[in-house]
């Protein structure tokens, strides 16, 4: 989380904003959930049987329906905690493109894992959480820029250890076709999503053509070849005394006081 601090300390107000939706869509997505799960217990419904039946054409609801289901409370939970940080990151550093990364990333991942699951109901947001890790690792690759691709190594330390979930017999509980299908519906939406804007070069002041070196406070104390050089003028009461020692020059400035009579 250091690295994500840092990130957003550095950032300048034309870079990133920060909105209310930032904070409030994460909350809202996972408190939804959390709702679902509560009706579902309160009330004895079977949603499990609105989640993806791969290759039924019911099954296709699923494809809306799955993410909000969710089997028992653990796997909400364990669902809950990445959905809150990945969303809120997602807003944060791609606002115009989050709406669309949920909603597409939710019908691609689910059309995938209809076309390849096996014969059964899966249910679970893990699909949309590995839309989005992929999206936001991949796509702060593809930019290049400095802040995104801190983020994209971000993602990796946090939730690195998932990519072996997308793969078969790992956990025979588990959907590996909703990972796998979220994976690569995140990767092909940062193919589809551009951020020119984000791929801009740094220009620096000293950079612009307009730059004028005798008037930078710091860049005035060098001379045209890049030599240190000491625009400070001393003081009347105060005396320059150089000394040499090898060839490393030492400026001394010894300052005069009045003697004092008094004793």
């Amino acid at each position: 989380m250091l690295i994500c601090e840092l990130i957003i300390k550095n950032m300048s107000d034309n870079d990133f904003k920060f909105s209310t939706s930032v904070i409030g869509l994460p909350v809202f997505f996972v408190l939804f959930l959390w709702i679902v799960y509560w009706i579902q217990i309160r009330f004895d419904f079977d949603f499990y049987q609105n989640g993806i039946y791969p290759r039924d054409f019911s099954g296709l609801q699923g494809v809306l329906f799955s993410p909000f289901i969710h089997e028992n409370l653990g796997h909400l939970y364990n669902n809950s905690i990445p959905l809150l940080v990945l969303l809120a990151a997602l807003q944060f550093f791609y606002p115009k493109q989050g709406f669309g990364v949920i909603a597409y990333g939710i019908l691609f991942s689910g059309l995938i894992t209809w076309v390849i699951g096996r014969e059964n109901y899966h249910i679970g947001a893990s699909g949309l959480i590995y839309v989005l890790v992929s999206f936001i690792f991949f796509k702060g690759i593809q930019t290049g820029y400095y802040r995104l691709v801190a983020l994209s190594f971000s993602v990796v330390l946090l939730y690195g250890g998932m990519i072996w979930y997308v793969f078969p017999d790992v956990d025979a509980t588990i959907s590996w076709e909703g990972h796998l299908g979220g994976f690569i519906a995140g990767f092909v939406l940062t193919l589809f999503y551009k951020t020119p804007e984000y791929t801009k070069p740094i220009v620096f002041d000293w950079q612009k053509p307009d730059f004028n070196p005798e008037d930078d406070v710091f860049m005035k104390h060098f001379d045209e070849n890049g030599n240190f050089v000491n625009t400070e003028k001393p003081e009347e009461s105060e005396s320059v005394t150089t000394y040499f020692n090898s060839d490393v020059w030492v400026t001394y400035i010894v300052t005069k006081s009045e003697p004092n009579d008094k004793l």
